[in-house]
């Protein structure tokens, strides 16, 4: 069974469909990971170059995070294993930026 989709993806000339679990976001699978992948190198980038965290990106790659799990529980009966790997490929990340943060002084940039 499928779930239903939430129309196209945003992105200019991509025809496919919305899942379920991104229809805030508007794009299509590979192109929210493609987004999603971009975020977390960059936030994993700044945190090596012992800069700031922003919260706002925090939230996102919780977000991130969130609509990844949303949408294997969506594809379980049907999961498309390329998707499948990236997806599972990117909550790693996540787990390990989680860590990486966890055991160095990342600190967040809070607005005064």
């Amino acid at each position: 069974m499928n779930a239903p989709s939430a129309g196209s993806c945003r992105r200019a000339g991509c025809p496919s469909s919305i899942p379920a679990a991104l229809a805030n976001e508007q794009l299509c699978l590979e192109h929210f990971l493609d987004d999603a992948f971009l975020r977390t190198d960059q936030t994993f980038g700044r945190c090596r170059e012992g800069r700031a965290m922003n919260p706002a990106d925090v939230e996102w790659l919780l977000s991130d995070a969130l609509a990844i799990v949303k949408n294997l529980e969506e594809k379980a009966s049907d999961p498309q294993p390329q998707h499948r790997d990236r997806m599972l490929e990117l909550l790693l990340m996540l787990a390990n930026l989680h860590e990486y943060v966890a055991h160095h002084s990342v600190q967040l940039d809070r607005p005064a």
